[in-house]
């Protein structure tokens, strides 16, 4: 029999663990958030101790060892390729920058990050740390970096609006501004190395750690992205990316149909309630919630006036 959607309980990451966060997804999604500064909701997860859940309360990694490539699509199941995060920062977030499978693999065991944000909500004036200024080399990066807030000038800012989705390939400099709220897809990686933090102190007075070091190693100067532009890819639907990782499309439609794919599976957001059917069967997705599609699953006929897509690259 084919596998229904599966609608997905979130692990969060949360006080100390996000100094920057708030109390945004409660607020614009009415979120039971576990404190004031909740900055990661992970909706779909298999990191270790992070794992998403199902209504009985499995973690995704139980129902991959139970259903397996029925859930992923063939190649898919280990190591579980995606991760699906909702991000609040009340606070901008720490200057970092992430490695490829490379360089993960070699020196952290790990797969890379290769991540995108899709903007849900930006306060006037948000901005984010997209890249470096243009003729920066690294040995000048990695004075500033040492130096702490003399890296400031070298970082290139953008502004940005609701709507907006940004690819950020691993090697790219970035941060997440103040006041944003965001959709983020990118590898089931959580190696991050940081350049520079602001100079925040905790209550003790301790900055967090850098890794500057690491940093420059896997650093990218060139690359200089804008916000991508969307395409038409059928009715009510736009295709915002078409990575080597990861696809994203935009849904806004109130009667479509997503074909069920064998080759894998597919995370489905709603960024307003959406309603999917399929034979036998019914789902109501919240606002900011996330269901798994799985790879042998249902047609589906989604009602979805905001929704976004996303599932790996074949």
């Amino acid at each position: 029999m084919p596998l229904a959607p599966i609608l997905m309980s979130p692990a969060y990451r949360c006080g100390s663990a996000t100094p920057w966060g708030g109390e945004g997804l409660r607020m614009m999604f009415g979120r039971d958030i576990p404190d004031a500064r909740t900055g990661e909701s992970l909706e779909i997860s298999a990191i270790p101790g992070l794992e998403s859940r199902d209504p009985e309360g499995r973690k995704l990694t139980d129902l991959i060892d139970q259903y397996g490539e029925q859930l992923t699509g063939p190649g898919f199941a280990r190591p579980f390729p995606l991760l699906l995060k909702l991000i609040d920062a009340k606070d901008r977030l720490s200057v970092q920058v992430h490695p490829d499978d490379d360089y993960a693999a070699r020196v952290e065991g790990k797969q890379g990050k290769t991540e995108a944000w899709h903007i849900l909500f930006a306060a006037p004036g948000a901005e984010l740390v997209y890249g470096v200024r243009a003729g920066t080399d690294k040995e000048t990066l990695r004075q500033a970096s040492q130096a702490g807030a003399a890296v400031e000038p070298l970082l290139r800012k953008v502004k940005v609006r609701a709507g907006q989705t940004y690819f950020i390939p691993a090697g790219t400099v970035h941060a997440i501004g103040a006041g944003i709220i965001l959709y983020e897809i990118q590898q089931s990686s959580d190696v991050t190395y940081r350049f520079y933090d602001w100079d925040r102190k905790d209550a003790r007075g301790n900055r967090r750690e850098l890794h500057i070091d690491k940093a420059i190693d896997v650093v990218d100067l060139a690359y200089q992205g804008n916000a991508v532009r969307e395409v038409p890819f059928g009715p009510g639907r736009f295709r915002l990316l078409n990575e080597k990782y990861f696809c994203l499309d935009r849904l806004c439609a109130y009667n479509s149909v997503i074909p069920a794919d064998p080759r894998r599976f597919a995370f489905f957001t709603a960024v307003r309630e959406c309603h999917i059917s399929w034979d036998g069967g019914e789902l109501t997705v919240p606002a900011g919630c996330s269901a798994l599609l799985p790879a042998d699953g249902y047609d589906l006929q989604i009602k979805a006036p905001a929704a976004l897509l996303a599932y790996p690259a074949c």
